[in-house]
């Protein structure tokens, strides 16, 4: 061999050892950056942040009607995160819903939608968390009412109510959908919220998407299978991905805790996952039935109700959302033909008149129109009355409220 070529050998062989290491290098910021991506479609910094704690530390009170939980601390801190946990028993914390020690996780994290999520993805989130700063704070222990401390009746819930196994495609959908299904079932864990509740804290697969009080917090979640509520059907694929991704649409705005998921979550996605989850959510109210329509109001109450709520909106509402109802979107939503006005529960609409809120503040909408609160201007019987007016008129079909569903808002948002 020639001295000259001898000589250049180490040469060649660093800079081979460096264009692997350059090559590992990005895949590995590849991974990362998919983790972090990942770890936004599921929404796990909106439980694992307390209220002004560290990012990802846990913490954060979660109340139920069996006591509080408080979330867990997911950095890599080895002592009082998962800094010692290995992939495998990521993955099957996130499948099974079981810690490395084989102890059972409540089913307040969503494992039972968890499950679904591919070992590719479980992976990258697990990279992710652990290339996070770690952050020492121990996990606080939950205070949960008797019989429910007792971990162990977690093996009857999971027997009724969990079933494990990744998600599968459906050949006869389209890729769209099956990635919209993917992210709503799997990832985005939609049906926590959307699928009503059970006294054992549990969920029907027949009754998936139908909607419900979510508890403990006053809010309603839709039904995403109805058209009468937040099915959408007939919204265009672009207007759910404007709601999902920006917040605001031309058909309305979200307030409330699906705003927070906008805020932590739909936001960050991609417009592919984005077009992909309203593809799905589309097709989840095709061949539903017509609504039959409400109870028409008793003429002598409803006279005084309308009369009454009327002078309310003229006053109050109709300088942001028109004499009829029309609004100005996306800035001041419609309430004419408004799904959300008109569900079967009257929460949402109450809370917003009480409470007022703000859509959240998104790169496709930094600086969003809120609606003020007047509960300190109103009393209970004209809550009631401007929000039976707005749910009966202009063609709406919503049913009316009490003074009575007012005053028990009133006083549970207090608390």
């Amino acid at each position: 061999m020639p001295k000259t070529l001898k000589a250049l050998l180490p040469a060649f062989a660093a800079m081979l050892l460096l264009i692997g290491s350059m090559q590992a290098s990005a895949q590995d910021a590849a991974l990362l950056q998919k983790g972090e991506y990942l770890a936004r479609a599921g929404d796990c910094i909106a439980c694992h942040t307390a209220r002004e704690g560290k990012t990802f530390a846990g913490g954060l009170p979660m109340k139920t009607p069996f006591g509080t939980l408080y979330t867990s601390n997911i950095t890599p801190d080895p002592q009082t995160g998962i800094g010692m946990w290995t992939s495998d028993q990521f993955f099957q914390m996130m499948h099974n819903g079981r810690f490395p020690d084989g102890g059972l996780v409540y089913p307040a994290m969503p494992f039972a939608s968890y499950t679904k999520v591919t070992r590719e993805d479980s992976d990258a989130i697990y990279a992710y968390l652990r290339s996070i700063p770690p952050v020492k704070q121990r996990n606080r222990e939950h205070d949960l009412k008797f019989p429910f401390n007792n971990r162990s009746l977690i093996l009857g819930w999971r027997t009724l109510f969990f079933t494990e196994g990744e998600f599968k495609p459906d050949p006869t959908k389209s890729a769209d959908w099956n990635r919209g299904a993917y992210l709503v079932e799997g990832l985005g864990h939609c049906g926590m919220c959307h699928t009503a509740i059970n006294a054992l804290g549990g969920s029907s697969d027949s009754q998936a998407f139908e909607g419900g009080l979510i508890p403990m917090q006053n809010w309603y979640a839709p039904s995403l299978t109805s058209n009468k509520e937040a099915g959408l059907g007939d919204w265009s694929l672009e207007e759910i991905s404007d709601y999902l991704r920006k917040g605001v649409s031309s058909r309305g705005a979200v307030y409330g805790p699906m705003a927070e998921v906008v805020y932590n979550s739909l936001q960050y996605l991609n417009d592919d996952d984005t077009r992909a989850m309203a593809v799905y959510l589309k097709s989840l109210t095709q061949g539903t039935s017509p609504e039959k329509p409400s109870q028409p109001l008793p003429s002598a109450e409803s006279s005084l109700l309308l009369s009454l709520g009327k002078q309310i909106y003229d006053r109050e509402c109709a300088s942001c959302h028109g004499t009829v109802g029309l609004g100005m979107p996306p800035h001041y939503p419609p309430l004419a033909g408004n799904q959300s006005i008109q569900m079967v529960s009257a929460v949402n609409a109450i809370r917003m008149v009480l409470n007022g809120g703000y859509p959240p503040g998104t790169s496709g909408n930094p600086m969003p129109y809120g609606m003020p609160p007047f509960a300190h201007r109103l009393s209970d019987d004209e809550v009631a009355a401007v929000v039976t007016y707005i749910r009966t008129s202009w063609g709406n079909r919503g049913e009316p409220v009490s003074a009575r569903q007012a005053n028990e808002l009133r006083a549970a948002t207090l608390n």
